[in-house]
């Protein structure tokens, strides 16, 4: 018998799947291999770093018994602390974005975290509108100066953990290769901390050279700035290619990255709808992002005939609330609302389409 004796054991080990009705439908000239990362237990990539977090702090001591594991996330992350914390027999405490869907604060809840917007957080207000809502300076803020000052308290940090990237050299990346049998040409991720590029960047740059790893990052309309606070974010999708430094996160290697990819919302929004619909895979937002941009490296002549692995992060399962798979809302109606002045009519034939 093969029983296992905790979620622990589940993570990792997630399929490749070949996208191939998505590639016949667009007539793509490559392959696309989904690395289909909902397999994990808790529906997501971030289990992996949530495991090498906690548990490469029990091995060094700073997490001990009765300690309470905390940080701020974007969802994903925070789920997975939550239930390895849960299996562990750890409290944990998250601090999450308002405007995170309302599965993920039902699922947080359900795992018995204890979790709090980051409005009930006195002075962080101020915070992220001086940074123009910024994940990196707003999660570095609440560590300073709210998860740190508390006691007994584990920050797992996973903007400036090693144990993040580390995670993806010691398993996706390995998995990567022994599943393609090394023939692979080019793996896509979005970046949303950085580790996932980092880490299967440096394992299979290692093992060839010649692979091309491809970060993707949010569009100029999918991030708040002061003249347009209210755009709708890719949820995990963070910039990293026009930021100031220090907007970066520590655990983003460039040395791994050659080439950035910018995707709007509307065109993640399209593109988790297409193969929905063409390989009956539900993923989230990251993840249409990460594909969305695959197939435009597949349309490449340059890659004609190549291997694209794309890392899809998660679940659309967290997503329905959003609107995501909602049919009454179209990617091209979102195109409008994202660019155009919502007080000018507008139709959206008059717009270029989702699909270019």
């Amino acid at each position: 018998m093969t029983i296992n004796n905790s979620i622990a054991e589940l993570v990792g080990n997630t399929p490749l799947l070949r996208l191939s009705r998505f590639r016949q439908r667009f007539a793509l000239p490559a392959e696309i291999l989904a690395k289909l990362e909902y397999f994990n237990p808790n529906h997501s990539i971030k289990d992996r770093i949530a495991l090498s977090m906690i548990e490469e702090a029990e091995r060094s001591g700073r997490l001990k018994p009765g300690d309470t594991i905390a940080d701020s996330t974007s969802g994903n992350t925070g789920i997975g602390l939550a239930a390895l914390a849960a299996a562990k027999g750890y409290p944990f405490r998250v601090y999450l974005h308002d405007r995170l869907s309302e599965e993920r604060f039902q699922i947080l809840r359900a795992l018995g975290a204890e979790v709090i917007p980051f409005s009930e957080v006195e002075g962080f207000a101020e915070v992220l509108e001086q940074s123009d809502g910024d994940f990196v300076a707003a999660s570095r803020w609440l560590g300073e100066n709210v998860i740190t000052r508390q006691p007994n308290v584990f920050h797992t940090a996973q903007l400036e953990n090693p144990a993040n990237p580390a995670a993806h050299s010691l398993t996706t990346g390995p998995e990567i290769w022994q599943q393609t049998e090394g023939q692979l040409d080019i793996v896509i991720a979005a970046v949303g901390t950085g580790g996932t590029v980092s880490g299967i960047g440096r394992y299979l740059k290692e093992q060839n050279p010649a692979i091309q790893i491809i970060a993707v990052e949010p569009g100029p309309h999918s991030i708040p700035t002061a003249e347009n606070p209210e755009a709708r974010e890719i949820t995990g999708v963070h910039a990293f290619s026009q930021v100031l430094p220090e907007r970066v996160p520590p655990t983003l290697d460039r040395r791994a990255v050659d080439e950035a990819i910018a995707v709007e919302l509307w065109q993640a929004t399209a593109a988790a709808r297409e193969v929905a619909v063409s390989d009956g895979i539900l993923i989230g937002e990251s993840a249409g992002a990460v594909l969305h941009a695959a197939r435009q490296v597949a349309l490449r002549p340059e890659n004609h005939g190549k291997r694209i692995v794309a890392i899809l992060a998660d679940s659309g399962l967290s997503y329905l609330s959003t609107g995501l798979f909602d049919a009454s809302i179209t990617p091209g109606q979102l195109q409008v609302a994202a660019i155009y002045n919502p007080n000018e009519s507008h139709h959206e034939s008059d717009y270029v389409t989702t699909h270019s």
